[in-house]
């Protein structure tokens, strides 16, 4: 899937904190998994992501309820960050908290150096999708289109070759990688402005 621009992100936001409920459930496909992932990978179970991921949900609800809340990164980001958080606080109330995790939460600021790791790796990859989306937009058609059958619909060189008109799978293939060539240099020349 390609990245969502930041005024979708808004607008996703926007109509999550109306309380509308295919916002509530898009938010939850997108980023339950990752949260899941993290969880079961520090000790908890798919039941322990559900209910942080609630709370986090709950959180972040009531946070853009204020009219002067203005979100400075993904929702993903966001919740994620608030998720983990939770978790830490469950594993720290219940002592499970590995010693090393909390000597690192209890720097004189409140955040400990795993968490703005994360939200620092999240950020970095928000911005290489930015420039991608930027990238993918600048390509061009047939290319935009051939590699979004390849890479989101998952479709084969010799589906992609019926659908593109091209003589076989072979030159489907070849024309892939020129378009991947060209679409790289203009990502390098995004990234360097």
């Amino acid at each position: 899937m390609l990245y969502r621009p930041l005024e979708s992100e808004e607008q996703l936001l926007a109509e999550f904190a109306m309380g509308d409920r295919a916002a509530t459930e898009r938010i939850y496909k997108q980023h339950f998994k990752i949260i899941n992932g993290w969880i079961l990978k520090n000790g908890g179970s798919t039941d322990d992501a559900a209910d942080v991921f609630q709370e986090a949900m709950m959180v972040m609800y009531e946070k853009a309820q204020a009219a002067d809340f203005r979100l400075q990164c993904k929702i993903g980001t966001y919740v994620f960050a608030i998720s983990k958080n939770l978790w830490l606080k469950k594993l720290k109330a219940e002592d499970r908290l590995p010693a090393v995790a909390i000597k690192d939460s209890d720097n004189e600021d409140g955040q400990d150096a795993a968490y703005e790791d994360d939200l620092n790796i999240h950020r970095e990859r928000e911005v290489h999708f930015e420039q991608l989306s930027s990238a993918l937009e600048q390509l061009g058609e047939p290319c935009r289109s051939l590699l979004k059958a390849f890479y989101e619909q998952n479709k084969t060189m010799q589906e992609i070759s019926a659908d593109f008109g091209y003589t076989n799978p072979e030159n489907a293939k070849t024309q892939k990688y020129k378009c991947l060539t060209r679409l790289r240099k203009l990502f390098y020349a995004v990234k360097a402005n």
